[in-house]
């Protein structure tokens, strides 16, 4: 786009947001003279409900008598999406276009080739890319540069994370870096940490954290940057790391609405770790010698080290033959960890590369293991291929093996494919992952590869759920974005956005189902005016007095208050108040205790929920008539018309628990025959656990 003489031309790679978020800093400004000065730069990040807004801006000045190029580059993250980039010069500001990444390149060549301004987003090492531009200033004159840039952030292993790389090559005369964090859900921890922070500017790391709010600063004087009294150099090199984590509820995650549009975020806490069955297939062709060979042995007997002992594993080799450690999967006891260790210690490089018989050979391990019950029913079964080249032995067709791994998985298990190095073809790999309910991930060649293998393990080692469903009533939203997702890992979270019907929150039910360590709650609640007792599994586990004491299970929290109430939640979300009343007979001078069933969160039941009191969840239509006064001035009777039934009732009036005022409630007698379905006697189960 074209503004005057002046043409700014820039692409955006949009890719889909992945598990890390990551800021990344690089000014470098490129003269043959040298004499340009860069005297601001700042980087402003606004972190709400996860999703960061971050403006970076340079301020430079053309010292020399004559005009020159300066060149500005900036690191970002590969999950970012630039949303604005501008640059004001003497007063005048020019606007650049975000293009699509195929038509921008070519746009951007064309630019080029004419001599125009033009800026390009390019790769730039594991997890950044690089936007770079250049202008020609004139002398005596000053450029502003400013880039706006986008994400989510994701949460990778229990916190999210925000890394600005900072390299201004000079002493700034205004560098700042400022980060506010807004969480509705309440702020748990922030940390805020720098590679180059020596003890003298870790006094400079302002933090300021309340309840939903935090803001971190970092501003050193000139002074301050200076790597020795005398030294031009600067001490701000490397990394500035901004860690932070929410609080989290009992229940079913946040939802937060803003115009229309509602974000769920889904990390429950405190749920069991499913254990996992996992086979490691490992190339160990001739391109895997050396460092590279050295660094899996080094990771696989890491990653040996972390199976919990519930867990089983499989170990399998290959090259263009095929090899095992042994011919099923084995429980991860310290005796047989010890054994896989000492196995793992002695594999070699040698031979070519067929991918497909030796995943095919875990997927038939893992099933006849699965069919023979010799590893745990509710588990979750994974396939780890570490590869560092294309197939050349037996298919080597990538769509292939594609076919092949599919059809034999057939949607039964993960299969997480793991790339080493440059040279191999990264695409089939993500393709071959995504296809089977897993996920890509390249491992660069650098001396750090080996911790790289244990993180990405570390990832995916936890499992919690599995078959995830995030399901909303059809009748309150719209649209949604992706709601079903195969697992939820430890220390992640599942978002889910969508657009509403309409802005009553009140009315957006959500569902979540997935496959756990249990299948569900077994318990029954049994309440008197008396005690309590919770039946779990057939077996009497909670005896206590109604008004004492409190108590806790994974599925079900009971929480007593010295008023005599009870609160009940089930799984974290429905919930729903039993209270101790006493009623007073005036006229026969006694009283008598009865027990009060308030719901007060219900709307997590099913649509097909009934019961004695799941049946008026949905509404009841009723007519009242003949409204006279009884005996006492406070009691009124009356007959009901209601599910085609005529009912003698009697209104008194209640406290409402919500507010304490006094409502008038209507009373039905002989045990409310007429308004339930059926009769009372329906509802009582002669037996624990009868299935009726």
């Amino acid at each position: 786009i074209s503004f005057g003489h002046w043409s700014c031309l820039f692409t955006v790679i949009i890719l889909h947001l992945v598990h890390m978020f990551e800021y990344n800093l690089l000014n470098k400004y490129i003269t043959p003279f040298q004499e340009v000065e860069v005297y601001s730069v700042t980087v402003g990040c606004t972190v709400m409900s996860r999703f960061a807004h971050t403006v970076m801006t340079s301020k430079a000045l053309n010292k020399a008598n004559f005009s020159q190029e300066i060149f500005f580059e900036v690191e970002l993250p590969k999950t970012a999406f630039i949303t604005n980039f501008s640059m004001e010069i003497e007063g005048q500001i020019y606007i650049g276009e975000v293009k699509e990444k195929a038509k921008a390149k070519k746009e951007y060549d064309k630019a080029v080739s004419k001599g125009q301004t033009a800026g390009l987003v390019k790769a730039s090492g594991r997890t950044m890319e690089k936007f770079s531009v250049s202008v020609n200033i004139a002398a005596k004159s000053n450029v502003t540069f400013t880039l706006t840039y986008e994400e989510l952030l994701k949460r990778k292993l229990g916190q999210y994370e925000i890394l600005t790389r900072v390299k201004p090559k000079q002493l700034v005369q205004e560098f700042k870096i400022v980060a506010d964090i807004y969480e509705p859900q309440g702020i748990a921890f922030v940390e805020a940490i720098a590679t180059f922070l020596s003890n003298d500017l870790l006094p400079l790391v302002e933090k300021t954290v309340t309840d939903t709010k935090a803001h971190i600063s970092f501003s050193p004087t000139l002074e301050q940057q200076r790597r020795c009294p005398e030294c031009e150099g600067t001490v701000i090199d490397g990394d500035f790391i901004i860690k932070y984590d929410v609080k989290r509820g009992e229940d079913l995650g946040e939802i937060q609405i803003v115009n229309g549009y509602f974000v769920h975020f889904f990390a429950p806490p405190d749920l069991p770790r499913l254990p996992v069955n996992v086979v490691f297939v490992i190339d160990r062709s001739g391109s895997m010698g050396g460092a590279k060979m050295l660094q899996t042995r080094e990771a696989l007997k890491a990653i040996l080290n972390d199976l919990h002992e519930e867990d089983h594993f499989a170990l399998i080799i290959f090259d263009n033959d095929v090899a095992t450690w042994k011919n099923r999967l084995t429980k991860a006891t310290k005796t047989n960890v010890d054994k896989a260790k000492a196995y793992v210690a002695e594999i070699k490089d040698r031979g070519s590369t067929n991918i497909l018989e030796p995943v095919l050979r875990a997927v038939n391990m893992l099933k006849k293991d699965q069919e023979a019950t010799k590893i745990p029913e509710r588990s979750v079964d994974m396939i780890i291929l570490l590869t560092d080249g294309m197939p050349n032995a037996g298919v080597t067709d990538p769509e292939g093996i594609q076919e092949g791994v599919s059809s034999a998985i057939a949607g039964t298990m993960s299969l997480f494919c793991l790339g080493f190095g440059n040279d191999v073809q990264y695409s089939f790999l993500d393709v071959l992952a995504r296809q089977n309910k897993g996920l890509a991930r390249r491992i660069f060649v650098a001396s750090d590869a080996a911790v790289q293998l244990q993180g990405f393990y570390e990832e995916v080692s936890r499992p919690l759920l599995l078959n995830v469903d995030l399901q909303y009533s059809d009748t309150s939203v719209d649209s949604l974005t992706k709601n079903h997702f195969n697992h939820l890992f430890e220390g992640s979270e599942i978002i889910v956005a969508g657009r509403l019907s309409d802005n009553d929150v009140d009315n957006l039910q959500v569902k979540v189902l997935g496959q756990g360590v249990r299948d569900g709650l077994h318990a029954l609640l049994e309440v008197s005016t008396q005690d309590i007792s919770v039946f779990q599994d057939s077996d009497q586990t909670v005896t206590s007095s109604l008004c004492t004491s409190n108590c806790l299970s994974s599925s079900l929290h009971l929480k007593l208050a010295k008023n005599c109430s009870l609160t009940v939640t089930l799984k974290h979300s429905v919930k729903f108040m039993i209270i101790k009343h006493t009623k007073v007979w005036k006229r026969r001078h006694d009283q008598q205790d009865y027990l009060g069933f308030y719901t007060l969160d219900s709307h997590h039941m099913s649509s097909s929920v009934h019961g004695l009191l799941g049946q008026f969840y949905h509404g009841v239509n009723f007519e009242v008539t003949d409204v006279h006064q009884a005996e006492t001035q406070d009691e009124h009777h009356a007959v009901m018309y209601v599910k085609g039934q005529t009912l003698n009732v009697t209104r008194y009036f209640s406290q409402d628990l919500k507010d304490g005022k006094n409502i008038s409630c209507w009373f039905v007698n002989d045990n409310g025959a007429g308004l339930v379905d059926g009769a009372v006697t329906d509802y009582i189960m002669s037996d624990l656990f009868e299935t009726v």
